[in-house]
Order: C-alpha cells, then sequence, then structure tokens
C-alpha cells in the first residue's frame, strides 16, 4: 500500500510513527493475542485479553497494579507448526476485492469481527478505536460522493508521477463504487483525547493492529474485504456523527465478492525477503 506525501493511505503500505520518549516511559504494552476459532475448537465465547504485570514495580511506582490469572492457549508442541500452517495457508488467499455480490451479511458475523478486532493490544491499554458500521443506503451514498471527490483532487493534482506508477498495476482510480455496493462498510476510527476520553498513547499502531485482526476474521468468515483512506478524512466525522476528537483512519468495505471478481495478478515476497533470523 502506498503512503501519501503529507497524507495517509492505505495502497500498499502504513506508517509507522514513533511516539516521543515521554509517552515511551508512560506507556505499558500488553498482548494477547487470540486463535481463530475455526483452527482452535472449543467452547464460543468473547473473552477479555488477560494481562500480567511482568516487571517488580519500583519502590516509587505506587500500589501494584490488580491482576488476574493468565489463560494461555495451550497447543502441543508436535502441532504448534501445523496450526501456524493451516492459519497462514488460510490467510494466504485473503485477497484485496473491488467487487462485491448484494447479498447480506448474516447477523452475527460484524459484532464478531469488531469483539476481536477490539481484543488487539494498544498502547497503556486505552483502546483508542471506534468501529462505526455503515448499512444505510444513503449514508454509503455520501460517503462514496465525499471519498471520490477527495479521490480525483489525489490523481489529478496530488500525486506524483511515480506513485500513479506504482499505483497502476492495481488499476486503481478515483471511482470507488464498491463504497456504495458493498452491504457494509466499517469506517474505523482513532479515539484522542476528547471531554471524555483519555489521551491515547501508540495510537496509529494500536488502531492498525486491531484493523488487522478485524480484517483475519472477516476473512475467516467468508467475507471479502477492502482497506481504503481518503484524505483528508473530516467527512467522515459528519457522515458517521462522531465527535471531532474522533479522527477517521480506515474505511473498510465488506461483503462477498460478486460472482467472476477478478483481482490483480500480483506476487507476495518470499519469506527470505521479508524475515532475518539472527
Amino acid at each position: 500500500m502506498a503512503t501519501r506525501k503529507g497524507t495517509r493511505r492505505l495502497e500498499p503500505q502504513m506508517s509507522n510513527a514513533s511516539p516521543s520518549l515521554d509517552n515511551r516511559a508512560r506507556t505499558r504494552r500488553y498482548a494477547a493475542p487470540l486463535a481463530p476459532a475455526s483452527l482452535f475448537p472449543g467452547p464460543r465465547m468473547c473473552s477479555a485479553a488477560h494481562m500480567v504485570r511482568t516487571t517488580a514495580p519500583s519502590q516509587n511506582s505506587g500500589p501494584s497494579p490488580r491482576t488476574v490469572p493468565l489463560r494461555p492457549m495451550t497447543v502441543p508442541a508436535a502441532e504448534a507448526e501445523e496450526r501456524a500452517r493451516s492459519f497462514h495457508d488460510v490467510m494466504s488467499r485473503r485477497r484485496t476485492v473491488r467487487d462485491f455480490d448484494s447479498r447480506p451479511i448474516p447477523d452475527g458475523v460484524l459484532e464478531w469481527a469488531v469483539r476481536t478486532a477490539a481484543t488487539a493490544p494498544s498502547g497503556a491499554h486505552v483502546q483508542p478505536w471506534r468501529f462505526v458500521v455503515l448499512t444505510d443506503p444513503e449514508r454509503k451514498r455520501r460517503l462514496r460522493a465525499a471519498a471520490e471527490a477527495e479521490e480525483r483532487e489525489f490523481y489529478s493534482r496530488r500525486a506524483s508521477e511515480e506513485w500513479l506508477a506504482a499505483l497502476a498495476p492495481l488499476g486503481t482510480d478515483a471511482h470507488k463504487p464498491f463504497l456504495e455496493t458493498a452491504p457494509a462498510v466499517i469506517v474505523v476510527f482513532e479515539v484522542h483525547k476528547g471531554p471524555h476520553t483519555p489521551r491515547p498513547y501508540y495510537t496509529k499502531e494500536s488502531v492498525g493492529i486491531a484493523v488487522g485482526l478485524l480484517l483475519a476474521t472477516l476473512h475467516q468468515a467468508g467475507l471479502a474485504t477492502l482497506t481504503h483512506t481518503p484524505s483528508p478524512m473530516r467527512f467522515l466525522n459528519e457522515i458517521c456523527e462522531r465527535p471531532p476528537e474522533e479522527r477517521g483512519a480506515y474505511v473498510v468495505p465488506v461483503g462477498y465478492p460478486a460472482p467472476g471478481a477478478r483481482v490483480p495478478d500480483l506476487v507476495r515476497k518470499p519469506l527470505d525477503q521479508v524475515m532475518t533470523r539472527l
């Protein structure tokens, strides 16, 4: 995914903003990855991430935080690689889709996908995300109109020749009909400090991880997605009726792929180009 100079865009790469040293000093990181239900059968539930402190508090750090027992996934060592490979095989079929079928999304799928996204680790466990699900045809029409206006500016004036050349193999342009034809569009907001919300830390990283879990869960459910990031995005607050401390970050159309849908013939980098072992 490409990154527009001076703006944010996800076709085809995501920004890695670094927090300040002050934020680093104030932030604790927690992570509790969950396994997909299709690969790890068991009782259906929506459980919160469980966290334990792994470093002893200093004498001046105040009272220790409340903890609960960790409930780790127990996977026999002999099965670990096979489970990782099975998950890869499922996710390797995930593709960005621009042609959606009109079939409705089954009840409950979007809710479980958002629940899973909200298990993501976040800076200081602030959980700085909001997921707005649009299914109303009029709101989706307004979303498309506003996004296409920004896209026309991008393709005609803002984008460099180098950037346009990089996008050419993807076949993208200013027309975004999928924002209207997809049965649902999930608009993801970063939640910043406001009258009723605390200051977030590692906001972009936290929300980005949550969106990754969202896409993976929707793919597991047999649904197709697209990650769109028009910029600027302030029109999203009005369409989604969100306060100013919430800032649009991702627009994710969701649905079944249309019959005969086609995608660009792309090749993902092999492992030796993305992983280094030291």
